[in-house]
């Protein structure tokens, strides 16, 4: 059960992590493309629809993680990640919160273009766009590692 658990839980990982990507390029084509209505209200309702579908697949993937991280309480034979040695855990979840700002700060951007908000420069944006992927060779890092 574990190991099925773990698949599923990546599983809803990765389709978050396509959100977390690809919703900042979308904010760097609406900063491209001021005075395109056309191209515009397309990429915000792109937007808008990665946004909510990015929600879903973050909150399966937190409820999947907390299974793992607590599920040996309640399920049988269930393997446990809390006890000694499991600092890693801390600065994982540390990083995925951050990420998750990210995410918000992204749809708050999305939204406020919908509103007729201006956005940080394209060059800000893809800046911006690049952090999560510094996060998530973090992340991979520390949980094949587990240094601590």
């Amino acid at each position: 059960m574990y190991l099925w658990v773990k698949t599923f839980h990546l599983v809803f990982v990765i389709a978050w992590m396509a959100t977390v990507f690809y919703l900042p390029r979308i904010l760097v084509n609406l900063a491209e493309t001021t005075g395109r209505a056309d191209v515009q209200a397309r990429l915000l309702l792109m937007g808008r629809r990665l946004y909510g579908f990015g929600h879903s697949m973050f909150g399966i993937a937190v409820i999947l993680g907390l299974v793992l991280w607590l599920g040996y309480r309640v399920i049988p034979d269930f393997q446990t990640m809390v006890g000694p040695g499991t600092g890693w855990l801390h600065a994982k979840l540390t990083l995925v919160a951050l990420m998750f700002a990210h995410f918000i700060v992204a749809g708050r951007w999305l939204k406020g273009v919908a509103k007729g908000k201006s956005l940080p420069s394209p060059t800000a944006l893809k800046w911006f766009n690049e952090l999560p992927l510094f996060a998530l060779i973090a992340v991979i890092w520390l949980v094949l590692a587990k240094p601590f």
